[in-house]
C-alpha cells in the first residue's frame, strides 16, 4: 500500500485541481456583489440519513481557500447523521466560504455515501472475521478521496493503484500463458528489478487454486465467481499458505455467507462505483 506521505500527496493534488477546475479566473459571481470585507459564517446541514465522511477533507479544502477561515466541527467523521443535524460551522470571508462551498459538498456528499455503504456492509459482516474491500473501480481524478471514505466507514483499502502491489487477473494469466508461467515470469520481474510487492493470484477454480499453491510465493488468492461450495472447498485447500479473497457475484444477500466459508477478504466494487450522493447543504446564517 501506498505510504501515508504518498496519500497526502494524492488529496493536495485532488483540491488543487478541483479549486483551478472551479475557479478558474475568478469567482465572479461573488466578486460582482460581494464586498472583499465582507465576513460570514454557515453551517453544513444534514439532509439524509447515513454515515458522515469528510470533514477532514473539508478543512483542507478551506485552508487551501482561505487559511483564516474558522472552522467548528460539531460532527467527526464516521458517526451516523440524520435530517437536520450539523456538521459543522464555518465562518469568515464570505467570498472564501462560497469559493470553497462546492468542492467541499461535491467531496463530502460523495464520501458520506460510500462510507455509509462500507459501513452496512461491515455491519453485516460482523462476528465473521472477514474483511471487507475496496477495488480500483473508483471515479478517474479522486480514487484517493474514495478510498478515504472507505476507511471512515470501516472497511479496509485493496491496492490503491497499479505500482504498489502486483494482482494477476485472468487476462494476465491468458496473455502469460498460464498461471504457472504467469507467477514464474511475475517472481523474476521482481527480483531483476528489486520490487518489493505482494502477490495476488486470481483463481477461476480449483485446479488453478492448487497450481497456485504449487508455485508458492503468494500473498493472497483471489477466489473471483465461485459458489459458496467451492469457496469453502478453496478456503480449505488453501489453509494457512495465504490469505483468500472472494470478489465477482456478492451482495448484500449473500455477503455473510461467503464470510462464513472464511474467507480473510471480501472485495467489493459496489463500495464506490454504484452509490448515491448523501444530501448536504451549506447554509449561510
Amino acid at each position: 500500500m501506498i505510504s501515508a506521505e504518498k496519500f497526502q500527496e494524492e488529496i493536495d493534488r485532488i483540491i488543487s485541481n478541483a479549486l483551478r477546475e472551479d475557479i478558474g479566473d475568478g469567482d465572479h459571481s461573488s466578486l460582482a456583489c460581494i464586498p472583499p470585507t465582507a465576513m460570514g459564517k454557515a453551517k453544513l446541514l444534514v439532509k439524509d440519513n447515513g454515515v458522515l465522511a469528510g470533514i477532514a477533507f473539508a478543512r483542507q479544502v478551506f485552508r487551501a481557500v482561505d487559511a483564516e477561515l474558522e472552522l467548528q466541527v460539531e460532527i467527526p467523521d464516521g458517526e451516523p447523521v440524520r435530517p437536520g443535524d450539523i456538521a459543522f460551522y464555518i465562518s469568515g470571508s464570505s467570498r472564501s466560504i462560497l469559493q470553497a462551498e462546492r468542492l467541499v459538498l461535491n467531496g463530502m456528499q460523495r464520501m458520506s455515501a460510500i462510507a455509509t455503504r462500507t459501513r452496512r456492509y461491515v455491519n453485516l459482516l460482523e462476528g465473521t472475521g472477514t474483511r471487507i474491500l475496496d477495488t480500483r473501480k473508483t471515479t478517474p481524478g479522486i480514487r484517493a478521496l474514495e478510498k478515504w471514505a472507505v476507511r471512515i466507514g470501516g472497511g479496509s483499502n485493496h491496492r490503491f493503484a497499479l505500482y504498489d502491489m502486483i494482482m494477476l487477473k485472468d487476462n494476465h494469466i491468458d496473455f502469460a500463458g498460464g498461471v504457472t508461467r504467469a507467477i514464474e515470469k511475475t517472481q523474476a520481474y521482481l527480483k531483476k528489478h528489486n520490487k518489493d510487492l505482494k502477490i495476488i493470484v486470481e483463481a477461476r477454480n480449483l485446479t488453478e487454486v492448487s497450481e497456485i499453491l504449487r508455485s508458492g510465493g503468494i500473498h493472497r488468492i483471489l477466489l473471483d465467481n465461485f459458489s459458496l461450495e467451492q469457496t469453502r472447498e478453496a478456503v480449505r485447500m488453501i489453509g494457512a499458505r495465504c490469505q483468500t479473497e472472494s470478489s465477482g457475484g456478492i451482495t448484500e444477500k449473500n455477503l455473510r455467507s461467503y464470510a462464513e466459508c472464511g474467507v480473510t477478504y471480501i472485495s467489493s466494487g459496489a463500495l464506490t462505483h454504484s452509490v448515491s450522493n448523501l444530501d448536504l447543504s451549506l447554509k449561510a446564517l
